[in-house]
């Protein structure tokens, strides 16, 4: 059984598709990712693109997606980033709110350690949801 992961932020654009990005390469297919947005903008962010390019994750191919009851109840991790009450609550889920600068209309300097900040926290959620191999 698949662990399943709901990154939400209000645009689906920068934080939780980079998020998403590490959390598909790094899982090795091992969880099922997701992202969405309270009010998704048309396309990712251009400078998250590049950022994620850096690491070697191409999201250039996502698009963001409006945030739905279904991929919430789907999910058994909601990670959010900023959306405040346009998530909604059910019981039985594991909830996260990661505070993070929103890289919209920041430039790659300042995109990066935003970046980096999420890797960091998806290493540390994929120790803490995933079975270590024997």
């Amino acid at each position: 059984m698949k662990p399943s992961v709901l990154f939400v932020c209000v645009h689906n654009a920068g934080r939780s598709q980079m998020a998403a990005g590490f959390l598909t390469a790094l899982s090795q297919g091992r969880v099922e990712v997701l992202s969405a947005g309270s009010e998704p903008k048309d396309q990712i962010n251009p400078v998250a693109i590049a950022a994620m390019a850096e690491e070697g994750i191409d999201i250039a191919g996502n698009v963001p997606k409006i945030l739905t009851t279904e991929a919430v109840k789907q999910s058994d991790v909601v990670i959010t980033m900023g959306c405040g009450d346009a998530c909604p609550i059910f019981p039985g889920k594991r909830y996260e709110d990661w505070k993070l600068d929103d890289p919209a209309g920041q430039g790659i300097e300042s995109v990066r350690p935003i970046r980096d900040e999420i890797k960091a926290r998806i290493e540390a959620l994929l120790a803490e949801i995933l079975p270590v191999e024997a």
